[in-house]
């Protein structure tokens, strides 16, 4: 189903999934609160719409036909065009490393089947929040890091550093508020938002991947750990 010329929508929500009744729960309820959608039952026809036009979120399946969704997640956050497209990872998979992979792999959030669809639409508003929110912020910058938050590029030293959109609100985030310790709790609100379906755990994961991107340039020392606290950003 394409709704792409719909008005009055909210915003507009790819569906990779290969469940043809799965999709179709889902367009309802997207569609029924507000949301334009399209579907694509595998990689290679969500490849073909996302050249179209750009979502403004995905909602991805794990188990897919051909490429599963973690590997085309890392796939999308690779290139320039759809790197900063918030994800939400559908999956069966409950256990921890499973959901640690999924982040990992570049998903911004998941979402174990079955589930309910008032979580899954509390989910996707508040992921969409905060990326639209991001878009307002300006550039900032710090001994040569800098982040522009209209164009979602980061650099260093005027080289480019690919970051996945949930990277780059911790780093803003970061940045903005130096030299304070923050818990694991606190960033967890102040980046992915109160109300929101996340462990804690999340929030190291997505800390050592956002190292590991700095790292080549020197700045992942910029990020502290405070043992037994959390988390603090100190350039000095």
């Amino acid at each position: 189903m394409d709704m792409r010329n719909e008005k009055q929508m909210k915003g507009k929500i790819l569906i990779v999934e290969d469940e043809a009744a799965i999709r179709e729960m889902l367009g309802y309820s997207l569609m029924k609160s507000g949301y334009a959608f399209e579907e694509a039952a595998d990689t290679n026809e969500a490849d073909k719409l996302i050249a179209e036009e750009l979502p403004d979120l995905i909602l991805l399946d794990w188990m897919l036909p051909g490429m599963s969704g973690v590997d085309y997640a890392r796939r999308l956050r690779g290139k320039p065009e759809s790197k900063a497209i918030p994800i939400i990872m559908l999956t069966a998979r409950g256990e921890e490393p499973d959901k640690i992979r999924a982040l990992d792999m570049g998903a911004d959030d998941y979402i174990t089947k079955p589930f309910s669809t008032r979580e899954l639409l509390a989910r996707i508003r508040a992921l969409m929040r905060r990326s639209s929110g991001e878009k307002k912020e300006g550039v900032v910058k710090v001994q040569g890091l800098t982040l522009d938050s209209d164009t979602y590029r980061v650099t260093a030293n005027e080289q480019n550093i690919e970051i996945s959109p949930t990277e780059f609100r911790l780093l803003h985030f970061f940045i903005t508020h130096p030299e304070r310790v923050y818990t694991r709790t606190q960033l967890l609100d102040q980046v992915w938002g109160q109300n929101v379906y996340v462990e804690e755990r999340t929030v190291d994961v997505h800390i050592r991947r956002l190292r590991q991107t700095l790292a080549a340039h020197g700045y992942d020392k910029f990020i502290q750990t405070v043992r037994s606290v959390g988390y603090r950003f100190s350039s000095s």
